[in-house]
Protein backbone atom coordinates (compact mmCIF):
# COMPACT_ATOMS: atom_id res chain seq x y z
CA UNK A 1 0.00 0.00 0.00
CA UNK A 2 1.65 3.48 -1.19
CA UNK A 3 1.68 6.23 1.34
CA UNK A 4 -0.41 9.22 0.67
CA UNK A 5 0.91 12.07 -1.46
CA UNK A 6 0.56 14.26 1.21
CA UNK A 7 3.35 12.81 2.52
CA UNK A 8 5.83 14.32 -0.47
CA UNK A 9 8.07 16.43 0.52
CA UNK A 10 10.16 19.32 -1.15
CA UNK A 11 13.90 18.93 -0.55
CA UNK A 12 14.29 22.94 -1.72
CA UNK A 13 13.63 26.51 -0.70
CA UNK A 14 12.40 27.44 -4.22
CA UNK A 15 9.67 29.66 -4.72
CA UNK A 16 9.18 28.53 -8.51
CA UNK A 17 9.29 24.79 -7.91
CA UNK A 18 6.61 25.63 -5.04
CA UNK A 19 4.55 27.32 -7.18
CA UNK A 20 4.65 24.15 -9.90
CA UNK A 21 3.87 21.97 -7.24
CA UNK A 22 1.27 24.48 -6.07
CA UNK A 23 -0.52 24.81 -9.45
CA UNK A 24 -0.51 21.12 -10.26
CA UNK A 25 -2.37 20.66 -6.84
CA UNK A 26 -0.13 18.21 -5.89
CA UNK A 27 0.30 18.51 -2.05
CA UNK A 28 3.97 18.96 -0.47
CA UNK A 29 5.48 20.53 2.36
CA UNK A 30 9.05 22.41 1.63
CA UNK A 31 11.74 21.21 3.88
CA UNK A 32 15.47 22.91 2.50
CA UNK A 33 18.21 21.03 2.82
CA UNK A 34 21.63 21.96 4.32
CA UNK A 35 23.41 21.32 1.17
CA UNK A 36 27.10 23.43 0.69
CA UNK A 37 25.82 23.01 -3.06
CA UNK A 38 28.76 25.03 -4.62
CA UNK A 39 31.63 23.28 -2.73
CA UNK A 40 29.73 19.76 -3.64
CA UNK A 41 29.26 20.82 -7.43
CA UNK A 42 33.25 22.18 -7.64
CA UNK A 43 33.97 19.14 -6.19
CA UNK A 44 32.18 16.81 -8.42
CA UNK A 45 33.51 18.58 -11.39
CA UNK A 46 37.03 18.84 -10.11
CA UNK A 47 36.67 14.79 -10.07
CA UNK A 48 35.66 14.56 -13.91
CA UNK A 49 31.92 14.47 -13.44
CA UNK A 50 29.77 16.36 -16.35
CA UNK A 51 27.06 19.34 -15.79
CA UNK A 52 23.94 16.30 -15.96
CA UNK A 53 25.80 14.25 -13.49
CA UNK A 54 26.44 17.18 -11.29
CA UNK A 55 22.65 18.10 -11.33
CA UNK A 56 21.57 14.26 -10.75
CA UNK A 57 24.10 14.14 -7.63
CA UNK A 58 23.38 17.00 -6.50
CA UNK A 59 19.08 15.98 -6.36
CA UNK A 60 19.97 13.16 -5.30
CA UNK A 61 21.99 14.47 -2.10
CA UNK A 62 19.37 16.93 -1.35
CA UNK A 63 16.67 14.33 -0.82
CA UNK A 64 18.78 12.00 1.21
CA UNK A 65 19.53 15.16 3.22
CA UNK A 66 16.07 14.82 4.49
CA UNK A 67 15.36 12.47 7.04
CA UNK A 68 11.38 12.36 7.19
CA UNK A 69 9.10 9.39 6.62
CA UNK A 70 7.48 9.38 2.89
CA UNK A 71 8.66 10.61 -0.43
CA UNK A 72 11.17 13.19 -0.59
CA UNK A 73 11.94 14.49 -3.85
CA UNK A 74 15.04 16.63 -4.47
CA UNK A 75 15.92 19.04 -7.37
CA UNK A 76 19.37 20.73 -9.01
CA UNK A 77 19.59 22.68 -12.35
CA UNK A 78 22.85 23.41 -14.08
CA UNK A 79 23.52 25.49 -16.93
CA UNK A 80 26.40 24.61 -19.15
CA UNK A 81 28.01 26.67 -21.83
CA UNK A 82 30.65 26.15 -24.00
CA UNK A 83 32.26 23.38 -21.55
CA UNK A 84 31.99 25.38 -18.59
CA UNK A 85 29.45 25.33 -15.66
CA UNK A 86 27.99 28.47 -15.03
CA UNK A 87 26.12 29.27 -11.04
CA UNK A 88 23.95 31.86 -9.89
CA UNK A 89 25.58 35.09 -9.96
CA UNK A 90 26.81 36.48 -6.72
CA UNK A 91 26.68 40.36 -7.58
CA UNK A 92 25.05 42.04 -9.98
CA UNK A 93 27.70 42.82 -11.81
CA UNK A 94 28.54 39.30 -12.05
CA UNK A 95 25.35 39.11 -14.02
CA UNK A 96 25.81 41.27 -16.57
CA UNK A 97 29.33 39.69 -17.00
CA UNK A 98 27.15 35.96 -17.09
CA UNK A 99 24.29 37.69 -19.70
CA UNK A 100 27.28 38.93 -21.74
CA UNK A 101 28.71 35.73 -21.88
CA UNK A 102 25.72 33.54 -23.11
CA UNK A 103 24.28 36.89 -25.22
CA UNK A 104 23.99 35.88 -28.92
CA UNK A 105 24.72 31.83 -28.31
CA UNK A 106 23.20 28.49 -27.07
CA UNK A 107 23.19 26.73 -23.95
CA UNK A 108 22.12 23.79 -22.24
CA UNK A 109 19.90 23.44 -18.70
CA UNK A 110 20.19 20.37 -17.11
CA UNK A 111 16.97 19.85 -14.73
CA UNK A 112 17.23 16.81 -12.23
CA UNK A 113 14.67 15.49 -9.64
CA UNK A 114 15.86 12.72 -7.66
CA UNK A 115 13.02 11.14 -5.32
CA UNK A 116 13.85 8.78 -1.99
CA UNK A 117 11.81 6.90 -0.08
CA UNK A 118 13.32 5.27 2.70
CA UNK A 119 16.49 7.06 2.50
CA UNK A 120 16.76 5.24 -1.02
CA UNK A 121 16.54 6.50 -4.71
CA UNK A 122 13.31 5.38 -5.98
CA UNK A 123 12.70 7.76 -9.01
CA UNK A 124 15.02 9.99 -11.38
CA UNK A 125 14.73 11.94 -14.68
CA UNK A 126 16.99 14.34 -16.30
CA UNK A 127 15.82 16.92 -18.06
CA UNK A 128 17.91 18.86 -21.17
CA UNK A 129 16.88 21.81 -22.37
CA UNK A 130 19.08 24.24 -25.17
CA UNK A 131 18.49 27.70 -24.78
CA UNK A 132 18.84 29.75 -27.90
CA UNK A 133 19.48 33.78 -27.09
CA UNK A 134 19.08 36.47 -28.53
CA UNK A 135 21.99 39.14 -29.09
CA UNK A 136 21.15 41.71 -26.89
CA UNK A 137 22.72 45.09 -26.01
CA UNK A 138 24.86 45.67 -23.74
CA UNK A 139 22.26 48.59 -22.34
CA UNK A 140 19.49 46.00 -22.44
CA UNK A 141 21.49 43.33 -20.70
CA UNK A 142 22.48 46.24 -17.90
CA UNK A 143 18.85 47.53 -17.42
CA UNK A 144 17.45 44.01 -16.94
CA UNK A 145 19.68 43.09 -14.40
CA UNK A 146 18.99 46.58 -12.45
CA UNK A 147 15.09 45.72 -13.05
CA UNK A 148 14.99 42.13 -11.84
CA UNK A 149 18.23 41.61 -9.46
CA UNK A 150 16.04 40.49 -6.92
CA UNK A 151 14.38 37.58 -8.90
CA UNK A 152 17.41 36.60 -10.94
CA UNK A 153 20.03 36.33 -8.02
CA UNK A 154 19.20 32.33 -7.41
CA UNK A 155 19.15 31.36 -11.15
CA UNK A 156 22.06 30.24 -12.82
CA UNK A 157 22.69 32.07 -15.87
CA UNK A 158 21.34 35.32 -14.37
CA UNK A 159 17.43 35.22 -15.75
CA UNK A 160 14.01 33.38 -15.53
CA UNK A 161 12.05 32.26 -18.89
CA UNK A 162 8.98 33.29 -16.57
CA UNK A 163 9.46 37.00 -16.66
CA UNK A 164 11.12 39.70 -18.50
CA UNK A 165 13.76 37.12 -19.39
CA UNK A 166 12.14 35.37 -21.85
CA UNK A 167 13.08 38.55 -23.89
CA UNK A 168 16.45 37.52 -24.00
CA UNK A 169 15.48 34.14 -26.35
CA UNK A 170 14.70 33.28 -29.55
CA UNK A 171 13.98 30.39 -28.90
CA UNK A 172 13.98 27.01 -26.52
CA UNK A 173 14.00 23.60 -27.76
CA UNK A 174 12.89 21.02 -24.47
CA UNK A 175 10.11 21.18 -21.87
CA UNK A 176 9.39 24.57 -19.96
CA UNK A 177 9.21 22.67 -16.70
CA UNK A 178 12.49 21.75 -17.11
CA UNK A 179 13.83 25.25 -17.71
CA UNK A 180 12.12 26.77 -14.53
CA UNK A 181 13.90 23.99 -12.41
CA UNK A 182 11.67 20.58 -12.06
CA UNK A 183 10.50 18.58 -14.40
CA UNK A 184 7.16 18.35 -13.63
CA UNK A 185 5.43 15.75 -15.90
CA UNK A 186 7.80 12.71 -15.33
CA UNK A 187 7.28 13.51 -11.99
CA UNK A 188 3.49 13.67 -12.33
CA UNK A 189 3.90 10.52 -14.00
CA UNK A 190 5.65 8.75 -11.73
CA UNK A 191 3.35 9.71 -9.24
CA UNK A 192 -0.05 8.61 -10.62
CA UNK A 193 1.91 5.41 -11.58
CA UNK A 194 2.05 4.37 -8.10
CA UNK A 195 -1.48 5.56 -7.41
CA UNK A 196 -0.19 8.53 -5.15
CA UNK A 197 -2.58 11.45 -7.66
CA UNK A 198 -5.10 10.56 -10.20
CA UNK A 199 -5.82 12.00 -13.30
Amino acid sequence: MHRPIHMLILASSSRTRQTLLRNAAIPFEAVPPRVDEESVRDSLMAEGHGPRNVADALAELKALRIARPGLVLGCDQTLSFDGDVIGKPETPKDAVAQLTRLSGGRHKLHSAAVICEDGKPVWRHIGDVTMIMRAASPAYLGDYVARNWDSIRHSAGSYTLEGEGARLFHQVQGDFFSVLGLPLLPLIDYLVTRGEVTA
